[in-house]
């Protein structure tokens, strides 16, 4: 059977024996382990001897499959220009239609495309006839066309974990028309939404002469390229025991000892620009404003996990997180109530879900997010029997699923505030309601089945390419099913392609 070959900016290496972390790696690890795998991607380290060999890792797998990772360091100047600056100051804001926060920079765009060929050069001589290689995310946007150039026929998927703006605003990075170009190497496409797939088909069209074609997908130098929409899942059903069990937990015992009498609002995020999390404090500060009987009664808990902390911006953000959240405290606090409580670290994904049990809201409003699974654990974790109310941001992918949810605008602090009194004062029989249409989007859906999805549209795609019909064909048998039959898109894992 032919191996699937992962890329993507990070691998987590797991210790033999242990089970991989991170829903990439959930997603993957089954297919991998039934298939043979090569994960290949960035080490985590910094060390600017370039010389130093690809660092190689095997883990036996009990399905047969060898699990083989491939990781290289970045060096000091790759990893600021690289990693820091193109991808993380010019592309993640980019991506994410947040101009304001983005910066550009030439020589990092330059040291961006460098690293993405060292990379290239370093997989290249580990692939073979036939893998199926799948590329992630916008750190390795170059990839596809850099595979080519080197002369790999192998098919090649890209999946985009993040939102796709608009033409206009992608054309105020130079370099994004080159990498949009880039892109057009790969078989197949995917992306988390419908708006994203035609962002960016808009853009091929204009930025690098592909052609629409009326059966959908894109032409371009006589190749056809699919396009699907491929919304990444969560295995809801093991999420909600695990929140179920976290409930009785220690950790959850004590935090209900501190809401005696209050009902609490959670958040959980990422400490970053994206997430909305200064604009969620707005929206809190405003029911606290104009609904003085909640004070006292409700208690916002934020834990944001501080991330990228070499960033100007993320840490711009936190110092003004935690300048409103005292203010809010300060103005509104007894000595027995503290209305914000805001952690900036990760907690233990188990004690999270408890606490998501134990809320009565949850509040994920992004400004832009490409999917955000935290809303998906947010329903997977609730008591049937007496659920808690999802706001969500109407810019989340996970907006186009979880249709039960209050949508909101997370740029309007009064229409947060609406949402949050609304959430707090909802019926049993509306909540029940709601969160019955939103468990019923995710209960059938597993982060593997979307993998599935993606490798047998991948097939498919690279299957009408004549000029490498032969690197497919030893594959074939993949789409007939056997040890690792592709399962069928359900109503609640949509895998359209065009």
């Amino acid at each position: 059977m032919n191996r699937i070959v992962v890329v993507s900016n990070r691998v987590q290496v797991p210790a033999e024996g242990s089970a991989n972390a991170g829903g990439l790696a959930v997603a993957l690890d089954g297919l991998m382990a039934q298939r043979g795998g090569l994960w290949f991607g960035w080490s985590g380290a910094v060390n600017d001897d370039i010389r130093r060999p690809v660092a190689m890792k095997t883990v036996p797998n009990p399905a047969g499959g060898a699990m083989h990772y491939a990781t290289i360091n970045l060096t000091h100047e790759e990893h600021a220009r690289y990693y820091n600056d193109f991808s993380n100051a010019t592309l993640w804001p980019l991506l994410h239609s947040l101009p304001g926060q983005m910066s550009f920079d030439r020589r990092s765009a330059q040291v961006y495309r460098q690293t993405n060929a060292r990379m290239t050069d370093a997989l290249v001589p580990m692939l073979r006839p036939g893998d199926l290689i799948w590329v992630h995310d916008y750190h390795l946007m170059a990839m596809p066309a850099l595979l080519r150039a080197r002369g790999v026929k192998s098919p090649i998927g890209f999946f985009l974990h993040v939102p796709f703006p608009g033409a206009d605003l992608l054309a105020s990075v130079p370099e994004a028309g080159s990498l949009v170009h880039d892109l057009l190497s790969a078989d197949l496409l995917g992306f988390q939404t419908a708006n994203d797939l035609e962002n960016f088909a808009a853009a091929a069209s204009g930025m690098a002469g592909a052609v629409r074609l009326s059966a959908g997908g894109l032409q371009l130098e006589g190749r056809r390229i699919r396009l699907g929409i491929f919304p990444v899942e969560i295995d809801a059903r093991a999420f909600a025991a695990t929140a179920e069990s976290s409930w009785h937990s220690a950790a959850s015992e004590r935090l209900r000892r501190s809401l005696v009498g209050q009902q609490m609002i959670l958040g959980v995020d990422r400490l970053d620009p994206t997430k909305g999390l200064l604009q969620r404090l707005y929206g809190y500060r405003r029911l606290l404003e104009t609904r003085p009987d909640s004070r006292r009664r409700v208690t916002l808990l934020q834990i944001a996990a501080a991330s990228r902390t070499d960033v100007l911006a993320y840490q711009d953000l936190r110092h003004d997180l935690d300048r409103e959240a005292g203010a809010i405290n300060s103005e509104w606090g007894e000595p027995d109530w503290t209305p914000a409580r805001i952690i900036a670290r990760a907690g233990v994904r188990a004690t999270i879900a408890g606490y998501m049990r134990e809320s009565r809201v949850g509040l994920v409003t992004p400004l832009r997010d490409g999917m955000n699974l935290v809303a998906k654990e947010y329903v997977a974790a609730q008591d049937p029997q007496d659920p808690g109310v999802l706001v969500l941001s109407k810019f989340a992918g996970a907006s186009h699923q979880l249709t039960s949810a209050l949508l909101v605008n997370p740029h309007d602090p009064d229409e947060l505030a609406d949402a949050m009194d609304r959430a707090l004062s909802m019926p049993l029989a509306d909540r029940q309601a709601r969160w019955q249409l939103a468990w019923q989007a995710i209960e059938g859906a597993t982060p593997a089945q979307w993998g599935r999805q993606f490798l047998a549209a991948l097939i498919r795609a690279s299957a009408t390419a004549p000029k490498r019909a032969s690197a497919v064909a030893p594959v074939a048998a993949l789409l007939r099913g056997g040890p690792l039959a592709i399962a069928p898109a359900s109503a609640s894992t949509p895998a359209r392609l065009n």
